[in-house]
């Protein structure tokens, strides 16, 4: 099966705070980032200051690879469990991409909105600060972690 993105729509979306789980990839191997998930799913639900049940996953610029965040939407950063981590997403301009596949796919519908669908959409991509956020994915209240499918998004910052 190759990857597939619908039409981007464009949101102006306010700024979040999520928090979570926080680990370093390599660009080429994002292999652990499942297991990261695996650790912050007992967790879902009880965070301090949850805000709904929306969960993401938040890629920062840094060099070498990524960092990823793996979490949920705070009202503040104050009193996380331990090993937690709180990063702003800024408020900003995204374009929206649907992810229709497996979650298992999502390395390559997000290649595939790098290398054409960005562009197609006639959408620049802002660059971000170093140690900022790169691109994030929101797994909506559709999503199922027990299939891997559903109400899955990839939010790409643009000018």
């Amino acid at each position: 099966m190759t990857a597939s993105t619908s039409k981007a729509r464009l949101v102006n979306q306010p700024a979040l705070l999520i928090a979570g789980l926080r680990g370093h990839f390599s660009s080429s191997d994002p292999t652990g980032i499942p297991a990261q998930w695996q650790r912050l799913a007992p967790h879902l639900g009880s965070i301090p200051g949850q805000v709904g049940r929306v969960a993401y996953g938040v890629c920062l610029a840094t060099s070498p690879g990524f960092d990823y965040i793996s979490g949920v939407e705070v009202r503040e950063g104050g009193s996380l469990p331990d090993g937690f981590q709180a990063v702003e997403i800024p408020a900003q301009r995204y374009a929206v991409f649907a992810h229709e596949e497996h979650v298992s796919q999502l390395f390559e519908t997000i290649s595939k909105i790098w290398s054409t669908d960005l562009a197609a959409a006639g959408y620049r991509y802002r660059q971000p600060l170093p140690g900022g956020v790169s691109f994030f994915e929101r797994y909506g209240e559709g999503f199922d972690p027990l299939t891997g499918r559903g109400d899955m998004e990839i939010w790409v910052p643009v000018e």
